[in-house]
């Protein structure tokens, strides 16, 4: 259950992307400064804090040893995770973005016979925790739920562009952090790991921010201090909460759907952010009601790690041979 306290509180962290990337939008801003800056903003943090741990030497033998997998999954899990998030920004409010990205819950449970375990020298292909997956399917109902108001306001293109790039994020971050997670082999602490993605990412921030510049121009000063509050936030503060509570339980593909179904909460989150901050109205009932559906599902996988956790434990002390 202590996965499930740290995936809520960087829940909480996370929150902050999606307000203040709305924000940034109805300020005028660009979604390739918000996506590129967040990550500049990262890179100095998160060095001070593996440099004061003295993790940059093993962090650099690992990147030289492997640099194709670093490359590839930083892409994956960072750029392809945060630039759709921001692009559909532009198409509506972040409770909705946030609650389209809950799809990341069903996605994560669908990835796992992409990855293989070591049992007893075998290899043996992981397989989708059924369970699991009927209660994350009761999530992708409240997402659908959250859709149907914004569904008869806005043009059918314009809810695919608010839509479809989110559910590549919504693959994408799953992905990329369990294939790193993979390559390090519990070798680098998340400190590190978060580093090493940000390194390995920061070409194609930088092409970015490039194309930004000679496109839409420099960024407000707006622009760059919610960016900073972001990388801040929800790229240092968050992401490594996350990160240290899914590599707890990276071998557990029930407990690790349950962790990452904690981010869900994100939506309550935003919502409260933008009632507050942007002076947004209360989502429709039938959003709300969708809303409260994908709450239910997350205390279900809740419950149902608790109960995993407790036959485990049953387990351990019938066999135990004291």
């Amino acid at each position: 259950m202590k996965e499930i306290a740290l995936g809520i509180l960087a829940a909480l962290f996370f929150a902050v992307t999606f307000i203040l990337n709305h924000s940034m939008e109805l300020e005028g801003g660009s979604w390739l400064w918000s996506s590129s800056l967040r990550y500049f903003f990262m890179l100095p943090f998160l060095l001070v804090i593996v440099l004061y741990r003295r993790g940059m030497n093993l962090l650099t033998k690992e990147m030289k040893a492997q640099p194709t997998k670093w490359l590839l999954w930083s892409f994956v899990g960072f750029v392809l995770f945060y630039a759709p998030l921001t692009f559909a920004a532009a198409f509506g409010p972040g409770w909705l973005v946030s609650g389209t990205w809950q799809f990341t819950i069903v996605a994560g449970v669908l990835l796992a016979p992409l990855f293989i375990t070591m049992i007893g020298g075998e290899r043996i292909r992981q397989r989708i925790p059924i369970v699991s997956l009927l209660i994350s399917s009761v999530i992708l109902i409240g997402i659908i739920l959250i859709q149907i108001p914004q569904a008869q306001s806005v043009s059918f293109n314009s809810l695919l562009l608010g839509i479809l790039p989110v559910v590549v994020a919504a693959f994408a971050y799953p992905l990329g952090n369990r294939k790193m997670m993979e390559v390090c082999d519990g070798r680098l602490d998340t400190y590190q790991r978060v580093l090493g993605m940000t390194i390995a990412s920061m070409p194609t921030w930088i092409i970015l921010a490039i194309y930004a510049l000679f496109t839409v121009g420099l960024p407000s000063p707006s622009q760059v201090f919610q960016s900073l509050i972001v990388g801040i936030s929800s790229g240092v503060i968050a992401t490594v909460l996350f990160f240290i509570a899914t590599d707890r339980v990276r071998d557990d593909q029930g407990k690790l759907a349950a962790v990452e179904a904690t981010q869900s909460t994100e939506v309550i989150f935003v919502i409260i952010g933008e009632m507050v901050l942007l002076s947004l109205p209360l989502p429709d009932p039938i959003a709300l009601c969708g809303l409260g559906v994908i709450i239910i599902g997350m205390l279900l996988h809740s419950y149902h790690t608790l109960l995993q956790s407790k036959k485990v434990t049953i387990g351990e002390t019938q066999f135990d041979p004291e």
